[in-house]
């Protein structure tokens, strides 16, 4: 209490009142390398994808290949369009991506999430359209673990009576 210099500041520090100074907003800054880009981790099931950024053309690269040679599942193709479409930026960024672990499923899943995450770096503005659809939030279902005296996770050996 030693920044009270008048009553009004005394009655403003009992009734619990913020300093003026501490009602400031934090606002979110860009992350960017020395390039331009963003970058960012997004997991999947056992996939993770390092993921980079940067104002381009719309190519998508995967492990060194276009993305539709890589992901040929049209499905697989419209999940990582998905963050693009949400954040109304398609065809603005060029991404770079490595991924590791998993099936085509979780590593399409790990890119998506590092797109998002990589992209909510670039433009903070963005972060509240891609967090509204969930893409921001890591998907933690994983498969679960098998158990001794069971056939698989849960299910049991086959019952015989003789």
């Amino acid at each position: 209490m030693a920044d009270i210099k008048s009553l009004d500041d005394l009655k403003s520090a009992v009734s619990g009142a913020a300093a003026p100074a501490a009602a400031e907003v934090a606002v979110r800054e860009p992350k960017r390398d020395s390039l331009g880009r963003s970058y960012a981790t997004g997991k999947r099931k056992d996939a993770v994808a390092r993921v980079w950024v940067k104002p381009g053309s719309g190519k998508v690269i995967v492990n060194g290949k276009e993305m539709a040679v890589y992901f040929a599942r049209p499905v697989l193709q419209m999940i990582l369009k998905q963050p693009f479409q949400i954040a109304n930026v398609e065809g603005q960024f060029d991404v770079y991506a490595t991924v590791v672990g998993g099936g085509l499923s979780g590593q399409a899943g790990a890119v998506k999430h590092g797109i998002s995450k990589a992209l909510q770096l670039y433009e903070p503005s963005l972060r509240g359209a891609l967090k509204a659809a969930g893409f921001l939030t890591r998907d933690s279902r994983v498969v679960e673990r098998k158990k001794y005296g069971k056939a698989k996770a849960r299910r049991s050996f086959q019952f015989s009576k003789r």
